[in-house]
């Protein structure tokens, strides 16, 4: 397939590039800093640009059949940002499917449902800003026809997975504490032509 990878130099978005070359996929990666791809590859192509930028998120999708997102918050406005320049794109190329990172404070509270995560109590963090831009890029993909699926770990860490990555539509498995950069990203990457949690939030945890 020929994939549209944002966010390839991330620690999420590495494994998903490796992954999706590792197999045989054509992977353009839209980076503001080639020089932070560490490898060269037949089938990667790279792309100076900026997600942020229609312009540049216009000539990205061009001939693309699956976006993946592994962007991060930063502190800015970068989610909702690329999200408003995707979506238009998108539709022009006929382009369907996309896959995005989120975060579990974007998913229902179980202690109060009518909550996600970040704005109950079974949070533990105080500060909210990148959990509020993560539900405003989720908002802003449920007013799509996009075939959209947003991944949301728990809290990320480096090392071996102890256990099975559980999966659970629109909350967090129970008693979930953390789950490894490689596991989220190979998650993401079976959601190319996995279509279980099509236009759902999927929470993932060990």
């Amino acid at each position: 397939m020929n994939l549209l990878l944002l966010g390839a130099t991330g620690r999420v978005g590495g494994h998903v590039l490796r992954l999706a070359l590792q197999d045989g996929h054509h992977v353009t990666a839209l980076v503001r800093n080639p020089d932070r791809i560490p490898c060269s590859h037949p089938n990667l192509t790279l792309l100076h640009g900026d997600a942020r930028r229609p312009e540049d998120i216009s000539r990205a999708v061009t001939g693309a059949e699956v976006v993946i997102s592994a962007l991060g918050t930063d502190g800015t406005t970068t989610l909702t940002d690329s999200v408003r320049a995707l979506v238009p794109a998108m539709e022009q190329e006929r382009i369907k499917r996309i896959i995005t990172v989120g975060t579990a404070g974007i998913l229902q509270s179980r202690v109060d449902p009518a909550l996600l995560r970040y704005q109950s109590s079974e949070s533990r963090r105080r500060i909210t800003t990148a959990a509020e831009e993560h539900h405003r890029a989720y908002q802003l993909l449920c007013q799509t026809a996009l075939s959209w699926t947003i991944v949301c770990p728990t809290a990320l860490k480096e090392g071996p997975s102890p256990a099975p990555v559980r999966a659970q539509r629109d909350y967090l498995p129970e008693n979930g504490t953390w789950i490894s950069f490689a596991d989220t990203g190979a998650f993401v990457y079976r959601q190319i032509n996995d279509l279980t949690y099509v236009q759902a939030r999927v929470g993932i945890a060990y």
